[in-house]
């Protein structure tokens, strides 16, 4: 009978396909789907994009990330980064500057010598606050939470030195943790001081190797040159960001606009759509040397962790949602003492049962994802490549042992390291005042 399940309660189950009639199998914990004619694999559908400028740039990105997988694939040292359009970016990337810097001088002698007039001062002053918002930032440290330094945790240190060595760069001068389902690597300071963030979301769903290829990959992209993280395009871009930010109006749902307001949008039109369109251009001009730089380092992910270790972080990278779903669940049980939870036992533990779930998601639930990530074009943000041409290449390279193996006591001796930051962080997220 159609549809009728054929396992007895608290086993792997299975019913026939509602569509096709191929034979199910399903765990209640997860989607039921048909391997044979892909129904209900994704019955959520894709989640709409938020604005016109991520879905130019989600359509731009999974483009390029398909030119260059068939590039790559036709010939693994292909897709250099063009030159043409990197001298061009940085001609733009000094021109939007170049703007910055004129608002400066101008506001300055509108101040210094129009003190004749009241009109002169008030719009150089105007002019000086917009060059100061616009300037120029060579990043900070973040604090949101622990900061690790290497008196704090020399064995992470060392395997960090270790995989930068090996993927041709230098390591890191600060070690960030938080509860986030990520990981990535910025400069900070005048002097480009490089800090290693660790999102513990991610870090504790991964094995040793995992981590290995995490580690290579991020660190890849110093040694592969990503013309975004540089300074001179990478501030300009925040600077036209910012720019789009202030110029954008705020609206107000199920609320008429007034004529002051509407006539103060019309102004802002034309600057806004001048910097939309200088916005769009520099991403556009830099986006195909960053889908390269994503390749590049997860081809060094490969070479340190292996290429297994590089394709099981491309599926975990998958089941983010639901980790951070479940996060979120552990929260408000502990905040709402539901079932009689605690947030301090709550906080206990919590990184182990993450990882434990994690452990507990069968090989059909990412083969699922898989084709969901297919089907949607999924990829980490707007700048990436899909996820599945990334592990496509990864699994068509040749195959070759790690670089980087972590032996037990080393990965013992980090996650002592680890361990005050994993207390912390989670009292965070359980939001445990006695943490």
């Amino acid at each position: 009978m159609r549809g009728q399940l054929t396992a007895a309660a608290g086993q792997s189950k299975a019913q026939s396909c509602p569509q096709c009639g191929a034979d199910t199998p399903y765990d209640e914990r997860f989607v039921a789907w048909c391997a044979a004619c892909d129904w209900n694999v994704d019955p959520g559908g894709a989640e709409p994009v938020r604005g016109r400028f991520e879905a130019k740039q989600r359509r731009l990105a999974h483009r390029y990330g398909e030119q260059l997988h068939a590039e790559l694939l036709a010939d693994p040292d292909a897709a250099k980064g063009g030159d043409r359009s990197g001298t061009l970016a940085r001609v733009v990337a000094v021109a939007v500057h170049a703007v910055t810097a004129v608002l400066a001088v101008g506001g300055i002698l509108l101040v210094v010598l129009g003190w004749n007039t009241v009109v002169q001062p008030l719009i150089g002053a105007i002019l000086l606050v917009a060059a100061v918002v616009l300037r120029p930032r060579f990043g900070r440290l973040r604090h949101d939470g622990p900061v690790l330094r290497r008196a704090d945790a020399p064995r992470l240190y060392a395997l960090v030195d270790e995989v930068a060595s090996a993927v041709g760069t230098h390591g890191v001068d600060a070690v960030t943790v938080d509860a986030d389902f990520n990981a990535s690597v910025a400069t900070f300071g005048l002097k480009s001081r490089r800090v290693l963030h660790i999102g513990l979301g991610l870090w504790e769903v991964l094995d040793q190797q995992e981590r290995v290829a995490l580690l290579g990959h991020e660190l890849g992209h110093y040694a592969n040159g990503d013309q975004r993280r540089g300074r001179l395009i990478g501030t300009a871009l925040a600077s036209l960001h910012t720019w789009l930010y202030f110029l954008t109006p705020v609206r107000t749902p199920h609320r008429r606009r007034t004529i002051p307001e509407m006539l103060t949008d019309l102004l802002m039109d034309v600057p806004r759509w001048a910097v939309y369109a200088v916005t769009l251009l520099l991403e556009r001009l830099t986006l195909r040397d960053k889908q390269r730089a994503e390749y590049f380092a997860d081809r060094a992910a490969v070479r340190v962790g292996s290429a297994a270790a590089a394709a099981g972080l491309m599926d975990r990278l998958l089941i983010g949602d639901s980790v951070e779903s479940a996060l979120r669940t552990e929260s408000v049980r502990a905040q709402t003492r539901i079932g009689g939870a605690q947030p301090r036992a709550a906080a206990d533990g919590l990184w182990e049962r993450s990882a434990e779930r994690a452990a507990t998601v069968p090989e059909r639930e990412y083969e699922r994802l898989r084709r969901v990530a297919a089907l949607r074009g999924h990829s980490v943000d707007a700048t990436h490549p899909p996820t599945h041409l990334r592990r496509h290449l990864i699994e068509a390279g040749e195959p070759a042992a790690a670089a980087v193996v972590i032996d037990p006591e080393a990965a013992a001796a980090i996650a002592a390291e680890l361990a005050p930051a994993r207390e912390t962080v989670a009292h965070a997220v359980i939001r445990d005042p006695a943490g």
